[in-house]
């Protein structure tokens, strides 16, 4: 509000000077003034110039429920007398009208009066609770502060005098908010970039055209080759290219998620938590190359985060049976008890306790607790102490199962004596098993450490063990503890955590990580059943406490209900600040995901994966949608209700999952008590019904009742379902749960959710959600990308190939997972082309007949629309362009090795049906324990290493041959050479991070690879010498031959 003095002067009855005039005006965003009073004919230019300036007031009225146009004049000269009180103006005017008897002075202050009140309309209601998404409700802002307007205090509230069909609660409800927003990429970088592809679309196009009708008639084999491998290079870009023209970008509201669900309210007056429960799941095979240590701070810093205690459970799958596994985790759940209310009262971040203690920064930054410091002190000693536990652990077991073996060779011994009159007899041979035993004096029923029958990794019974108790519904508050923390008002609950280890028999297939992966998500219906799951590598913690909640913002919110998983970004620690193999693979997560975020969503990628259990299941989504035509540019919405509410069935509260659908047992197995937990998981991840754009919700409040104990039958059951046969004549690994029949389940169990019409969402958060490790060794790196790629080829052999997809599946996201199945292939076209460089410069020809001005052109061309097409990609996806050509350098070592070998595997497994097996990647570090980056420089020989090496050794040959050639030709061609030094120089720049790792530290190149050099360069030779012998001729005239 605007004015020229500070208080309305009074009115004088000296005839030089008008009478006082208050006018109210409101500003539009096209910067006009427009008169809110009677006085339609207000002249802002006159009042604010000339002399007496000071004499009118005008008040400038922002846009409120009291201050609305288009009020009739009836209804203002009314509103003097309404309900709403009047303005410090309106009784000053009054006072001062009736102590002067000139100038109409009564007269004026009723026409005062009118102009003064507050304009009252029978939509105020409506008018207040329009604006329902603002982040700022100047609404509530304006009734909270009793209606002040900056300058002059326009309207005091009179709270006993509202409207009778009016209450303050009807201006203090909260706002319907959204829980997420989507964010567009902006318009001039997506725009531009879209029409650079397209650019490059059409460049390629003649490009490819006039590489066909110009062909090099010296060397019709290097340029038929070349033609059949650029071909494929075009439609692999394409192929790549074409999902990511729609990049977004999302975010997620915690305040607005708090007010919704762990706030107090109506259906919930004590504040409870509202929200759904969480089911982690963290799966290990073989506690050597997966330290415990690394899986218990794994499982520390699930235990700790900021999630509802009573509605999050923990379950480790130890697929290895092994009592290492057991007894660190036992061990974690102990430090648990104290490591957690420490997080929870000092607000730690991480709450991996080794990735907290290693942090490079000042600890007491941001602590507000006087005592942190001590606490800080006092749980790092608690920490190490844990940590030399659980590293001695396997002495621990080995001492404690051979002093109980012992005891059982005495035992036996003593029971020969007994029979035999106290005498051993000679020929007596003892036969004690070396069991392996457990802390309470009792064989471990999982994997010995000397192997047995029903006591190895392929044969032994299925373990489950709740480790930690439900948790009470109620907060347990913490005490002062002398030998503790002092944790007063802290909730010292834990979540419940539970060990699974799924029984194994020789003659079953066991299905790697996907079998163990739906044996825990049947042992979790029974024991939990939180209608979300979170999967997790054993390496991969939790880094940002809120990261779960931030997932649940897009499962609870508008639509929710049609989302099947939330995939977080994958972060690593430990990699080499150059990241020479690209594995931080930002390109791939921060590029192509967030692309696919735009389309129906992001592939399932192994870990970060919050998934709905329904959808896991198997079910379709309630609503979806059908694509048809060209393109699939015609869509058909489908809503599976849709029967249902013709019949006038009131099924917005009743499951999905109807008897028909749940009821056999041949589909879900032969547990009662797991099929009848499905309806239940469905209901409870329902998202709020509390707006009416909400479809298929549940009401509020209907989460808040404690779940049920757990007794000894439901154990029992829990037992029951992780057996080796319970999945005979089921559809689990089928349509239920994770998909069998490729080392890549991920990828398929993923690509099966969106091909029944699901909805995927990526969720990248301020502080990342998870961080976990990656192999820098160049030989577990490509070790790492073959099984990838080897996963992919058998994708695109199965009847996964989303050539067969269904109608419910976006064209362009057919697309994505097309490439999934082909990209390996390219492999074969990069080896070839790779070597086409140096056959240019054996040979003395190219690829085309020369270095003529067409080629040129459409070369520049082709580079500078790839080049402007990168840095636009750079742009949006916030990747670093260092780190884009990273992994262009690592595209090409993986496609002429991993890539290769995956498709030679491939085809075997096909046609000769050889079945293949991978080991897990090691996680331990190198021999050098003082450098973190130590198994950077590990050379560790394989076979996949013989391609690049023969690309390089051969290029660099070539090199000096083709240049050996022209200098000592008569007639040198220095236009072949350039190219092909251009082409060959560009192999071996792209090659460098590979010949980098085979040189280890300092330069110290393995032995082998001399060997290989030199067999490869007198190969070479004598193969060139056989095939164009030296002359005593001069070199003719095409430079072919070189004089001896």
């Amino acid at each position: 509000m605007t004015g020229s003095s500070k208080s309305p002067p009074k009115a004088s009855s000296s005839g030089g000077r008008p009478p006082q005039a208050v006018k109210f005006t409101r500003r539009t965003s096209s910067g006009r003034v427009v008169s809110l009073s009677r006085d339609d004919d207000l002249d802002m230019s006159g009042e604010f110039a000339g002399p007496n300036d000071y004499i009118n007031y005008t008040v400038m009225m922002p846009l409120t429920p009291d201050n609305q146009p288009g009020i009739s004049d009836s209804k203002q000269d009314n509103a003097a007398g309404s309900s709403y009180g009047k303005t410090k103006f309106v009784s000053e005017s009054q006072q001062g009208g009736g102590g002067d008897g000139d100038g109409g002075g009564g007269g004026g202050g009723a026409k005062m009066e009118r102009r003064m009140s507050i304009l009252n309309s029978t939509n105020n209601k409506s008018m207040l609770l329009r604006s329902q998404t603002q982040d700022f409700d100047h609404n509530r802002w304006l009734f909270e502060t009793k209606g002040t307007y900056g300058i002059g205090n326009a309207f005091w509230q009179d709270d006993s005098a509202l409207g009778e069909d009016m209450s303050m609660s009807d201006f203090m409800d909260k706002p319907w908010k959204p829980l997420t927003r989507k964010i567009k990429i902006p318009g001039a970088i997506l725009s531009p970039y879209r029409l650079l592809v397209l650019i490059r679309i059409v460049i390629l196009a003649f490009f490819l055209a006039w590489r066909i009708r110009n062909p090099n008639y010296e060397a019709m084999w290097l340029w038929g080759i070349s033609i059949v491998c650029e071909i494929w290079f075009a439609f692999s870009w394409l192929l790549d290219c074409l999902p990511k023209l729609n990049p977004i970008n999302r975010s997620t509201d915690l305040s607005a998620l708090h007010e919704k669900f762990d706030s107090p309210s109506e259906s919930n007056p004590t504040g409870r938590s509202d929200l759904p429960g969480m089911d982690v799941f963290v799966s290990t095979a073989d506690p050597e190359k997966e330290p415990p240590l690394v899986t218990a701070n794994t499982i520390l810093s699930i235990l700790g985060a900021d999630y509802p205690i009573e509605k999050l459970s923990c379950y480790i799958s130890d697929d290895g049976g092994a009592i290492l596994t057991f007894e660190a985790m036992a061990e974690a759940v102990k430090f648990a008890e104290v490591w957690v209310p420490f997080c929870r009262k000092h607000n730690i971040e991480p709450r991996n306790p080794d990735a907290y203690f290693n942090i490079k920064k000042d600890p007491t930054k941001n602590k507000k607790r006087p005592d942190f410091v001590k606490d800080r002190r006092w749980i790092k000693r608690e920490y190490d102490e844990f940590k030399v536990r659980v590293n001695g652990l396997p002495d621990v077991i080995q001492k404690r199962s051979k002093m109980y073996n012992t005891r059982e060779e005495k035992k036996e011994k003593q029971m020969i004596k007994e029979k035999n009159g106290g005498v051993i007899p000679l020929d007596h041979k003892f036969e004690v098993t070396k069991a392996t035993w457990m802390a309470d004096g009792t064989h471990w029923p999982g994997t010995w450490l000397n192997p047995t029958a029903d006591h190895s990794k392929g044969d032994h019974a299925g373990i489950l063990q709740i480790m930690s108790k439900v948790p009470e519904h109620d907060p347990v508050m913490g005490y002062v503890d002398e030998k503790k923390l002092d944790f007063t008002g802290i909730d010292i609950r834990i979540p419940m955590f539970a060990y699974v280890s799924r029984e194994k028999r020789p003659g079953y297939d066991h299905n790697k990580k996907a079998g163990a992966m739906n044996a825990m998500v049947r042992a979790s219906a029974i024991l939990s059943n939180g209608p979300f799951i979170l999967n997790l590598d054993c390496d991969h913690y939790v880094y940002n406490s809120l990261a779960m909640k931030e997932g649940m913002c897009f499962m609870m919110d508008r639509g929710g209900d049609r989302i099947c998983y939330i995939q977080f970004p994958q972060r690593f620690e430990g990699i080499d600040p150059s990241d020479r193999y690209a594995n931080h693979n930002t390109v791939f997560f921060d590029g192509n995901m967030r692309a696919l975020d735009g389309l129906q969503g992001p592939m399932y990628v192994g870990t970060g994966c919050m998934f709905r259990r329904y959808a896991l299941y198997g079910f379709e989504p309630p609503r979806f949608i059908e694509h048809t035509g060209v393109f699939g540019r015609v869509k058909t919405k489908v809503n599976r209700n849709a029967l249902q509410a013709r019949s006038n069935v009131d099924d917005e509260m009743q499951p999905l999952a109807s008897d028909s659908e749940v009821g056999f047992p041949q589909k879900f197995g032969g547990s009662t008590m797991f099929t009848d937990s499905i309806a239940v998981a469905e209901f409870q991840a329902r998202p709020l019904a509390d707006h009416k754009s909400i479809k298929n919700g549940r009401p509020p409040g209907a989460l808040l009742m404690p779940r049920a104990p757990l007794d000894a039958p439901t154990v029992a059951e829990a037992i029951a379902v992780i057996s080796c046969w319970y999945e005979d004549k089921t559809e689990w690994g089928d349509r239920i749960g994770w998909i069998y029949g490729s080392v890549t389940e991920d990828v398929v169990t993923g690509y099966r959710m969106h091909n029944r019409g699901w909805r995927s969402v990526y969720c990248i958060t301020k502080r990342d959600a998870f961080r976990g490790t990656a192999p820098i060794n160049l030989t577990d790196r490509l070790h790492q990308v073959l099984r990838w790629a080897t996963g992919s080829v058998e994708i695109f052999f199965s009847k996964n190939n989303a050539f067969f997809a269904s109608r419910r599946l976006k064209f362009l996201q057919r697309i994505s997972y097309l490439n999934v199945g082909i990209y390996p292939f390219t492999s074969i076209f990069l080896v070839v082309y790779c070597f086409l460089p140096a056959l240019s410069l054996f040979s003395g020809q190219f690829i085309v007949q020369g270095l003529n001005i067409a080629f040129l052109t459409y070369l520049l061309l082709i580079t500078i629309c790839l080049t402007l097409i990168s840095l636009l990609e750079v742009k949006w996806s916030g990747i670093a362009l260092e780190e884009w050509w990273r992994n262009e350098q690592f595209w090409v070592i993986g496609g002429s090795s991993a890539h290769l070998v995956a498709v030679i595997q491939g085809l075997l497994k096909v046609i000769a049906g050889i079945e293949i097996s991978f080991k897990l990647t090691s996680k331990s570090a190198g021999e050098d324990i003082d450098d973190v980056y130590a198994d950077l420089y590990l050379v560790k020989w394989t076979s996949l290493f013989i391609m690049p090496l023969t690309i390089i050794i051969i290029n660099i040959v070539a090199v000096i041959m083709g240049c050996l050639r022209t200098v000592y030709s008569v007639i040198p061609q220095w236009n072949k050479l350039m190219g092909s030094l251009f082409f060959s120089f560009w192999v071996l720049s792209h090659m460098y991070p590979f010949a980098k790792g085979l040189m280890g530290r300092r330069g110290r190149v393995p032995t082998i690879i001399y060997v290989w050099a030199g067999l490869l360069s007198i190969t070479i030779a004598l193969l060139w010498i056989s095939i164009d012998p030296p002359t005593d001729q001069v070199g003719s005239a095409s430079g072919g031959n070189i004089e001896i």
